[in-house]
């Protein structure tokens, strides 16, 4: 190849995204490519070894790349420096075997196989026709992912206990909602009755193979990792968190940071929490008293409308002063969680044309009554301006990225930083005044907090330091984790059982929530101290937020200089 034909890092990645699809279609529907909505992803040893094989193969290409005259502008740089973080960060979670042993409530490939359907197109009798393809292919893909697995049995590589059970209720839930069939074939109920025969014995099978998976896991993996430990020690923990958060962390500080950030929060909640029920033991008991008697939604048609009026709401008053939106970003969708998935509310980015719009979902755990204290500043985390203005101004800008960085290339931290960092941010901009959407907002923080105490503290059965009020001395355990979470949380009992498993299930995840925080905020003080009374907090927003992804390493440094 000619040098002048050579590619630059920009487009390496882009080629990888495109090679990427046809590997995994599923990525390709999230990222609204109409071809990928009748497949589905080998996930099988061979499929994770042929994804891994084009990981090196870039890494290659890339290094070509950056020697190229152009590699070093600004772009291209940021550009190669989240490839290459990012494709060695999951090269050795592969190499590790890690894709042997996933198994748990939430981002294991069975629940990508389930959740993809919910974003694949079906407006049309053709969209239908994909669709019944794509629940063909059901069986084939988890006979594949349970290939892996049983590759892992084989290989001494186990699952941890707990997640491992709830998987298995949850298959049980997906193969049977309460009405005598699965959720397959809910899902297919609403197709046209052209193809109702078609849709009918796909989704039939689709289930089907849900159920054979549920029994293996009850009748022989469970068996096979009894007394197997639920927490990942050390090593793996690094691993996973530099691949959640794009950074070597010092554990130990980050342990330490957590409790810090655990007492500021538990003083300003105290003081938050005399405003709403004066002379309240903690401010959980105040919470607790507006779940009975604090500002209610009722129904779930009305909640899904009102946290839609929220989002709308919070851009028309950010539009402009705080952030300046394009038309597309402007629009993002509220809808309900489908059953038989995890208690957290999530958010799904827009595909690449805006074709379908960003989503909001909240999971009811089968509720109809709402605290809007629980809402508000959840909703300014995954809706506005929390991961839609980033996620959708990603999609936005992606001509003057690369398709990588705008999609594929995300790292949790960076994303989940941001929206914590939107919900402080509408704390700073008077959004929060009410006492208890203020406590709520703080709830959620110290949530976030707590998350890196026990997240790295039980997987690393760190030491609870001397001035915790919370069983000083001793060592973590999953079930003094659960304890402690639940202690600092107004969430109800099913929600932080539903916690305490994803912590297990996804190690190193859920601590990029306040470290990413961290870093959007050092990242906003310095360049507010580069610019002095110059410094744009409009400006600064936009910019930040049109730059991609990155890992926490490079994102302070970024945002200094913006």
């Amino acid at each position: 190849m000619s040098e002048t034909k050579s590619p630059l890092p920009r487009q390496v990645a882009d080629a990888y995204v495109d090679e990427l699809i046809a590997l995994d279609p599923v990525t390709g529907t999230y990222l609204g490519v109409k071809e990928s909505s009748s497949k589905l992803p080998d996930l099988s040893p061979a499929g994770q070894e042929a994804l891994a094989a084009l990981q090196r193969a870039t890494l290659g290409r890339l290094a070509e790349a950056e020697r190229r005259p152009g590699a070093d502008s600004d772009i291209e740089r940021r550009c190669a420096r989240l490839l290459r973080e990012r494709l060695t960060a999951e090269l050795a979670v592969h190499e590790a075997d890690e894709g042997l042993r996933t198994v748990g409530n939430l981002g294991t490939p069975a629940h990508s196989v389930r959740e993809v359907f919910t974003v694949t197109p079906s407006q049309t009798d053709e969209d239908w026709a994909a669709i019944a393809e794509r629940l063909r292919a059901v069986p084939a893909a988890l006979t594949g992912y349970r290939e892996s697995l049983a590759l892992g049995l084989e290989r001494k590589l186990y699952a941890a206990p707990r997640p491992t059970a709830t998987f298995i209720e949850q298959l049980t839930e997906w193969s049977d909602t309460g009405e005598g069939h699965g959720w397959f074939e809910d899902f297919a109920s609403a197709g046209p009755d052209a193809l109702r025969a078609e849709l009918d014995e796909a989704a039939r099978g689709a289930t089907d193979a849900v159920l054979e998976l549920r029994d293996w896991m009850r009748d022989v993996y469970a068996p096979a990792i009894e007394g197997a430990p639920n927490t990942v020690g050390r090593e793996r923990y690094a691993r996973w968190a530099r691949y959640f958060n794009g950074t070597d962390l010092d554990l130990d500080e980050a342990y330490a940071y957590g409790w810090s950030e655990y007492h500021r929060l538990l003083g300003e909640m105290k003081k938050e929490a005399e405003k709403i029920l004066p002379g309240a033991a903690t401010p959980w008991v105040a919470l607790a008293h507006l779940d009975e008697h604090g500002r209610h939604i009722e129904g779930v048609d009305e909640v899904r409308e009102w946290l839609q009026s929220l989002m709308d709401e919070a851009i028309e008053k950010l539009d402009g002063t705080h952030f300046e939106l394009a038309e597309p970003v402007r629009k993002v969708e509220s809808r309900i969680a489908p059953p038989g998935g995890a208690a957290a509310p999530y958010y799904t980015p827009p595909s690449e044309d805006f074709s379908r719009p960003g989503r909001t979902w909240l999971p009811t755990m089968g509720q109809n009554r709402f605290p809007v204290y629980d809402l508000v500043s959840t909703w300014y985390h995954e809706g506005v301006p929390g991961h839609h203005l980033q996620l959708a101004q990603w999609t936005y800008v992606a001509g003057n990225l690369s398709r990588y960085q705008a999609t594929v290339g995300g790292v949790s931290a960076n994303a989940e930083g941001w929206a914590l960092y939107a919900e402080r941010l509408m704390d700073e901009l008077g959004f929060l005044t009410d006492p208890e959407q203020r406590l709520g907002y703080l709830d959620a923080q110290m949530m976030r907090a707590a998350r890196v105490i026990v997240d790295i503290g039980m997987h690393l059965e760190l030491e609870i330091p001397a001035d915790s009020p919370f069983h000083p001395g001793e060592r973590w355990t999953p079930e003094l984790a659960q304890e402690f979470f639940g202690a600092h949380s107004s969430r109800p009992v099913d929600f932080v059982e539903s916690e305490l498993t994803r912590y297990l299930t996804i190690p190193g995840q859920a601590i990029g929530y306040k470290l990413g925080e961290r870093a959007w905020l050092l990242g906003r003080e310095k360049a507010r101290e580069r610019h002095g009374d110059a410094f744009d907090l409009k400006a600064w927003h936009m910019a930040a937020l049109s730059q991609g992804s990155l890992g926490l390493d490079d994102l302070v440094d970024e945002l200094s200089q913006l």
